[in-house]
């Protein structure tokens, strides 16, 4: 508890039930990531006493898998406000609900943004940290802003044509009631469980097996998708390392009765390959081909390195090689897209 009488932090605590369980065998990313973005949601409604938008989600590892039956639990907690924004670290921990330690399973930033009822940002009342911990989370976002603000600018400059030839998959719907948010708008949760459908499908489909996230970075949201609307989730392969797939995908929604659709939601994925026994495998090796190809396989690279730079980050293992002693002197925890 503050100062101020508010909680800064919110834990949801339920069942991962058989339904949870995805074409992976155990609880997929994208329930994950709904059930963090839920959390979040809670902590930045109770924090600004108004209604949240979710506007990003940063990297998030997912270290290991949620199985069926498993006591879920997931933490979210304030370490740094904007002007109308919540930075909120969120951990996920499951464990055996007969008893024995939870295990860390994933952790991320989530940025919400409070709306009055016109939906404009309004302010928020300013968090301020008293403890060793708090201060120390709260500079950790701070100096994580530089590295959004690049990665959210080098996503922006690229574009997406027919040009690609690499493996490319669309997924098209209506957003159904069910998806629906307290605002009524669709869930951000929804939309980033969608994600991970798309990249799994391309992901899958390039390399012949099973495949399942490790990474999910950049989430961006640009505008609400609303209930009705026709929702457009395409997926592209833009780079492979030595076993993780690394898939842009972009989300837009119209209404059904046009035919405009805009961008809602754009991140990147990454996906590993999976034998039979749920371990990780090498995948073959994407070689570019047409100008396009290229120039979204050293955006992938760029992302890589500007993430490294990140607090708690490192280069991927195939980059660290490629780098040599330096690259290894400057090793930290973290990385993705082996």
């Amino acid at each position: 508890m503050t100062e101020s009488g508010r909680r800064n932090s919110v834990t949801l605590r339920f069942l991962a039930a058989p339904t949870d369980v995805g074409h992976s065998g155990s609880v997929d990313a994208g329930t994950v990531l709904e059930w963090v973005d839920k959390a979040a949601y809670a902590a930045a409604v109770g924090w600004a006493k108004s209604y949240c938008v979710t506007a990003y989600v940063g990297n998030i590892h997912f270290a290991d898998p949620v199985n069926s039956g498993d006591m879920v639990e997931v933490e979210a907690t304030i370490v740094y406000t904007g002007r109308s924004s919540m930075h909120i670290h969120t951990v996920v921990s499951s464990g055996d609900p007969k008893g024995g330690p939870a295990t860390m399973r994933s952790q991320c930033m989530v940025i919400f943004v409070a709306v009055g009822a016109d939906g404009k940002p309004i302010p928020v009342q300013q968090f301020e940290p008293a403890t060793p911990a708090e201060i120390e989370q709260r500079d950790h976002a701070l100096a994580r802003i530089k590295v959004r603000e690049q990665i959210v600018e080098a996503m922006n400059r690229q574009e997406y044509t027919d040009a690609g030839t690499a493996e490319r998959v669309t997924l098209r719907f209506m957003a159904a009631p069910t998806d629906v948010n307290w605002g009524g708008k669709v869930h951000g949760g929804i939309v980033m469980k969608w994600i991970d459908e798309a990249a799994y499908v391309c992901a899958s489909r390039y390399c012949g097996r099973d495949t399942v996230a490790v990474f999910s970075g950049g989430v961006r949201f640009y505008r609400p998708l609303l209930i009705g609307h026709v929702v457009e989730v395409e997926a592209r392969l833009v780079y492979t390392g030595t076993k993780g797939m690394h898939i842009a995908v972009h989300v837009r929604s119209g209404d059904p009765k046009g035919r405009e659709l805009n961008l809602t939601t754009y991140c990147l994925t990454v996906m590993v390959a999976r034998d039979d026994e749920g371990n990780s495998v090498p995948v073959p090796a994407w070689v570019p081909v047409s100008e396009e190809d290229k120039r979204l396989h050293a955006h992938a690279r760029e992302l890589l390195e500007i993430r490294g730079t990140a607090p708690g980050n490192r280069l991927p293992n195939h980059l660290l090689a490629a780098a040599g002693p330096a690259g290894s002197a400057a090793s930290r925890t973290g990385s993705e897209g082996s």
